[in-house]
């Protein structure tokens, strides 16, 4: 937040307002929040949490299945 709105100079109070919902708008939506489990506060509120997380463990599983494949066919 730092960055996009306290080291600017805003002349129209209209330009502040709509610089700090853009921030909100991202800190909601877009920004991952690690005490949340890396999802965003959206994804918690609207109840996706547990679908995404599910999504993530599988593709770390398939990874994971892959490398030691890898591995045991490298090392053979």
């Amino acid at each position: 937040m730092k960055n996009r709105v306290l080291l600017k100079h805003y002349f129209l109070p209209g330009d502040l307002e709509a610089q700090i919902k853009a921030f909100v708008e991202y800190n909601k939506n877009q920004r991952y929040h690690e005490s949340l489990g890396n999802l965003t506060p959206a994804d918690v509120y609207f109840g996706r949490a547990e679908q995404i997380l599910k999504q993530r463990e599988e593709i770390k599983r398939k990874t994971m299945n892959k490398r030691r494949l890898r591995h045991k066919t490298e090392n053979a």
